[in-house]
């Protein structure tokens, strides 16, 4: 956002807001009136807050308090529909009474529910009975009575206390197997026993947090569902939160390397920090879900229904300590890894090439890996992408290559000024983008540099974890027919984000209500040259692949409440039709495709991930539970074959990189590991056929 437009936008914001005075000096009244305001003045799609609206924050609402179900009963729910209709009405006179009844009611139920494991969990499971366990709230009704909820929490604290069985039986099995003289063999009873202590433990200490959350902590996942109804990205930080979030938004976490956020009760990975311990396992991706958290070999910590900044204070730690983290993955398989904590290697973090020779050494093409658009203004001779990958192009060049990857997979986004001048080094000028605020004409971001830094063939690889930036520049170089995009539908992510502080629009007289926190507004949208937004839709590549996570619902899209896709005018741009006989260039791809067996085995598991989604009916037989495990083992060791293949592609550094390297054999032999990798990588192996194709 220019200087400019930001000083507008500030002042249009003041005007509603600062010259409003509270009518009731209540802090809870004045920070839902400022919030409102906020958002209605400043969003750059306002809602209509009318019965509609209410319905949807009724609905959000219960399903934050009480996702999995596991409190509320339907008859509470029936006395609750009695608001479902007036939150929009309260919204507008600042009362609070669907709030305080869903509060009172809750706080109710949950000072019950801690006799219901206690006693559960007293007696011993009978794990030869054949019933199953739902684990798919979205798939279950509200208790009807007290009857049927205690018998929802038996069914779940047998399912917790089946998993840790079959564990124990595992690893018992495998000590014996080994012959392991230190293991104490174990009867079935004390296993059992062994595990509902286990997880009464987990239990009584989650219910300690529990009761440790106060009507503050509901009243800000209450202000949420309603800035939730604008879009997905839009949110209120209390105070502490605010300043805990921080940690999100400096791209990194220290200790394992990874962006937490909160959702749904779930503690989720929402990125990962290249070069970080979290990105060395293999299990870890974005969108993950951390369920326990334990320090090396001690009990796990159980994680769903915490705090974000509790979570963090268990997760982070020394160098070289250990944390396991027990955790869901995007396929819905629950597994334990365990992480070494270490300090990130922040070279890893940054752009860095290659050079691709085939199995002959006769054809030599470049490749560029960009993690971020990044852009450090805080200190002198802070790292830019856009001068980073200038450099890394140049030196390509240098070395005579006759094509080009710019790989831009998982690459979630950041600097736009960067991706605007990136994608300027392949076209000779010309718009890049359009960004358009809720008022006034779009903003066209122009490459103004006259010089193509890189006039031969290029390829840009993607996948549905490339966003914001990276589908900035992907768009432009589509629509200016320079470039072949290639791999999965990208995340479709075209808003733009900031935060205020709420604080600054209270009056001098109102200091009494500080600290009222922060909101996030989208403020402005992305619009492509071509007048499409990338919003929901994202980038669709010229020559797709399969990608394991092709089915699974994280994207834009699958977001609540994601803003709409529109479009606005085209602007005048060049194309330079660099991108010729696509048919034929897919027809070939897709033969090759058909043929590999990484990519037979990718699709195998998308579809796999897939059906996963509507397979959440558990046997609570423990040999039934078994024969499950051990099919889905055996689909882990089959998975785990993706990458092993080793192309005929041979990985090299840079002259320039070569003599950098030479005498520092740490760096020297994090690059070899890092060429091995990608020397195992389907995707580039299928971007370099690609472009001999073009020859």
């Amino acid at each position: 956002m220019t200087k400019k437009i930001l000083n507008l936008f500030l002042a249009a914001t003041l005007v509603g807001l600062v010259a409003f005075s509270f009518v009731n000096a209540d802090k809870d009244k004045a920070l839902l009136d400022v919030l409102t305001q906020s958002l209605n003045s400043s969003h750059y799609s306002p809602r209509q807050i009318d019965d509609e609206f209410s319905k949807n924050v009724f609905n959000l609402y219960l399903e934050r308090i009480d996702y999995g179900k596991r409190f509320l009963l339907q008859e509470d729910v029936n006395l609750l529909k009695a608001y479902e209709n007036q939150i929009d009405n309260e919204i507008a006179e600042l009362h609070f009474e669907f709030f305080n009844t869903s509060n009172e009611i809750f706080e109710k139920r949950i000072s019950e529910v801690e006799a219901y494991f206690k006693d559960i969990l007293a007696q011993p499971f009978d794990f030869k009975v054949n019933e199953e366990y739902e684990s798919n709230p979205e798939k279950m009704d509200f208790a009807k009575n007290q009857e049927e909820l205690k018998e929802y929490w038996r069914k779940y604290l047998k399912f917790a206390t089946l998993e840790r069985l079959n564990d124990m039986q595992q690893e018992q099995e495998k000590a014996i197997e080994k012959k392991d003289t230190a293991y104490k063999v174990k009867t079935f009873a004390e296993m059992e026993e062994n595990a509902r202590k286990k997880v009464l433990k987990t239990h009584e200490d989650w219910y300690r947090r529990l009761t440790k959350l106060d009507k503050n902590d509901r009243f800000s996942v209450y202000l949420n569902c309603i800035t939730s109804i604008y879009d997905p990205h839009t949110g209120y930080y209390p105070p502490k939160e605010k300043e805990n979030f921080d940690i999100s938004m400096s791209g990194q976490l220290e200790g394992i390397g990874a962006t937490l956020t909160e959702s749904d009760g779930y503690i989720k990975i929402v990125d990962i920090v290249p070069g970080s311990p979290s990105s060395r396992i293999e299990d870890i991706t974005v969108n993950t879900l951390i369920l326990k958290v334990a320090q090396g070999s001690e009990e796990p910590v159980d994680v769903v229904d915490m705090r974000l900044d509790d979570a963090v204070k268990l997760i982070r730690g020394k160098k070289g300590t250990e944390v396991q983290l027990t955790i869901k993955k995007v396929d819905g398989t629950i597994k334990t890894v365990s992480i070494i904590r270490d300090v990130i290697n922040l070279e890893e973090t940054y752009a860095k090439s290659a050079i691709i020779k085939d199995e002959k050494g006769k054809n030599s093409f470049g490749y560029i890996y960009l993690p971020k658009f990044y852009a450090d203004f805080n200190k002198a001779g802070g790292r830019f992408s856009a001068k980073d990958i200038l450099t890394e192009i140049e030196t390509l060049k240098n070395e005579n290559i006759e094509g080009l990857i710019l790989d831009l997979r998982d690459n979630g986004g950041g600097s736009l000024a960067d991706a605007v001048e990136m994608s300027g080094y392949f076209v000779e000028e010309g718009p890049i983008v359009q960004v358009k605020a809720k008022v006034g004409k779009p903003q066209i971001l122009n490459d103004t540099d006259r010089r193509m830094q890189w006039e031969g063939s290029l390829i840009v690889l993607v996948n549905s974890l490339s966003a914001s930036a990276s589908e900035i520049l992907a768009a432009a170089l589509q629509d200016y027919g320079r470039a072949i995009i290639v791999g999965s539908p990208t995340f479709g992510k075209g808003t733009v984000q900031r935060f205020f502080d709420l604080d600054y629009f209270v009056s001098p007289e109102q200091e009494d209500v500080k600290p009222l926190g922060a909101i996030k507004l989208t403020i402005q949208k992305f619009y492509r040259i071509n007048g499409g937004s990338t919003q929901l839709k994202g980038v669709m590549p010229d020559i797709l692949l399969p990608d394991e996570y092709q089915y699974a619902e994280i994207s834009e899209r699958d977001q609540d409440f994601p803003m709409e896709w529109t479009e606005i005018n085209s602007v005048l741009y060049k194309n330079y039709e660099r991108v010729k006989n696509l048919e034929k260039l897919r027809s070939k791809s897709k033969a090759r495709v058909e043929k590999n067996q990484d990519f037979i085995l990718i699709s195998e598991k998308a579809d796999w991930i897939k059906n996963q989604k509507d397979n959440s009916l558990n046997s609570l037989n423990l040999e039934k539970a078994k024969i499950v495990t051990k099919k889905e083992n055996e689909l882990n060791e089959k998975f785990k074959k993706i990458g092993e293949n080793k192309y005929k592609l041979q990985f090299f550094s840079t002259k320039e990189e070569t003599l950098r390297i030479k005498n520092d054999s740490i760096r020297s032999n994090t690059v070899q590991k890092w060429h091995a990798q990608l020397q195992k990588d389907a995707y580039i192996n299928e971007c370099i056929a690609i472009l001999k194709d073009l020859e």
